[in-house]
Parts: structure tokens; C-alpha cells; sequence
């Protein structure tokens, strides 16, 4: 099957410092993709290249078998969503003007119809009339969630299931609606969605990846399904943290339970020593 997004030996530098150093990745229709690493290991580095908000040194990016550097703006912006860490509004839009950038300048019910059905999916219905900025910072970020699924959904309506791309998208979120942004993205990748998420919770990862890929020091750490990647020995090496890892009853999902910094570990033992 061919890839939605694809990169080959991407390098990124920033002066003598490589961000990202030959990495190579490629996304499947329908799969989830989630991106793990300690902070400055490359992930949103990686996450705006596949996004076309930057330029590798070497290497390049393919979306739908096209080099990415071939597309317009506007044609982008049919084939792939990007949901940033935060966006910030200055001017006082209502939640439902918001949620309705995502179509650009299309107007119209069909329009209507998909900024309602996305406000009903980030749970924003009863606040459609509310300016943005008197919304909390968590109530922000599922707003412009929606803002994104409209985007998504309108490239979909002219070129068939794109890419989403997402950037630690549940940090200000309660758990609820961690779980309910989940759901929502489960179901974009149910359609067809190709999908790359950032998430630092590896709980959370876990449960969205079909497969989870690790970046340590701009380079790719490990790959693999979840419960091949998240793993005691590897979370001490590239996180530095002693871990319980668990396994959930089948399908065998694994989560985590931190117990000690790495560095700790060889303190108490030169304690006891």
C-alpha cells in the first residue's frame, strides 16, 4: 500500500547541531502513528517538516507519492491538517467562526454541517457563541481540534482521506477529553486518515498507536507496535527513568508506572554500595 507520507533520510541542523539526522519514516491510510522522545529529541522538528512548515538540509518528504516541495499552499492545505501545540486568537472570534476557518473560504450548509459535527465531536456545542478568548486554555485547544477535523474533512470531500498531523494535542486536556480527542482521531484514522501524533503521556500513546516511534538525539531510537517499543529496557536508555511496564488484559496494551529517575538509581545504589 502506498504511503499518505513518507520521509527519506530527512536532516535537519541547527548550526553544528543535527535536530534530526537521517531519519526515515513512512505512514500508512488509516495508520497511527505516534511520536515519543525526550524533550529536544526531534519530534515537532519532524512533525513540521512532514508538515511543510520547514525545509530539510537533505532528504525530502512525499505526500501522496508527490514531493512535497511540489505542492501549493492552498493545495497543502486540502491534503493535510496540523494541530500545534497552541494557537493563540487575538481578535474575538466566536468558537463556531473559529471552527469554521478550517474551510477556508468555502462557505455554504455543507459547511455548517461539518463545523456542527465537529464542535458536537470536541464537545463545543453549547459554546459555539462564545468568543474564544474568554475560553480556558484547554477549551481553546478543542476548538481549534475542530477547526482542524473542518479542514480535514474538506480535503477529504475534494481528494479522498489526507494527513493529520498533531502536536501534543491533549497537554491542556482533562482526562475526558483526552479520551474523547482519542475517539475522535481513532475515527479519522477509521476513514482512512493517515495519522502522526506527538504525545508525551505514554499511557496515551499506548492506547492511540499502531505503532509507536521513538526519536533520542534527532535519530530514531526504535519503532514498532506498542507493546514492542514500550519496554523497561528502553524507556531507562532513552528516558532515563526506571519504569514498571504492565500488560493490560488482551490485546496486551502496556502502560507504565514510573518508579525512579535513572541517575537516582545509580545513587541509591552507590548508597548502599
Amino acid at each position: 500500500m502506498t504511503a499518505v507520507v513518507g520521509a527519506h533520510t530527512v536532516v535537519v541542523r541547527a548550526g553544528a547541531k543535527a535536530l534530526l539526522d537521517r531519519v526515515s519514516l513512512a505512514v500508512a491510510p488509516g495508520e497511527t502513528v505516534v511520536l515519543v522522545g525526550p524533550n529536544g529529541a526531534g519530534k515537532s522538528t519532524l512533525l513540521r517538516v512532514l508538515a511543510g512548515e520547514l525545509s530539510p538540509r537533505s532528504g525530502f518528504i512525499e505526500l501522496r507519492g508527490r514531493p512535497l516541495v511540489g505542492y501549493s499552499p492552498r493545495e497543502l492545505a486540502l491534503h493535510r491538517a496540523v494541530l500545534s501545540q497552541s494557537t493563540h486568537v487575538a481578535f474575538p472570534f466566536t468558537v463556531a467562526d473559529v471552527v469554521r476557518m478550517g474551510a477556508g473560504d468555502r462557505s455554504g450548509r455543507r459547511i455548517d454541517d461539518l463545523a456542527e459535527t465537529a464542535l458536537a465531536d470536541v464537545d463545543l456545542t453549547a459554546f459555539r457563541e462564545r468568543v474564544i478568548t474568554t475560553l480556558s486554555g484547554g477549551e481553546q485547544q478543542r476548538a481549534h481540534f475542530a477547526r482542524v477535523l473542518v479542514q480535514l474533512a474538506c480535503g477529504e470531500d475534494a481528494h479522498g482521506p489526507g494527513l493529520l498531523l498533531l502536536d501534543e494535542p491533549t497537554a491542556s486536556l482533562d482526562l475526558k477529553h483526552q479520551l474523547d480527542m482519542l475517539d475522535a482521531v481513532s475515527r479519522c484514522a477509521r476513514r482512512g486518515v493517515a495519522v502522526v501524533a506527538i504525545l508525551h503521556d505514554l499511557n496515551l500513546a499506548t492506547l492511540a498507536a499502531d505503532r509507536i516511534v521513538v526519536l533520542d538525539q534527532g535519530r530514531v531510537a526504535a519503532a514498532g507496535t506498542p507493546a514492542e517499543t514500550v519496554t523497561d529496557e528502553l524507556l531507562l536508555r532513552v528516558f532515563k527513568c526506571a519504569t514498571a511496564v504492565g500488560r493490560l488484559p488482551p490485546p496486551g496494551v502496556p502502560f507504565v508506572l514510573p518508579h525512579a529517575r535513572h541517575d537516582n538509581l545509580i545513587w541509591n545504589a552507590s548508597t548502599r554500595a
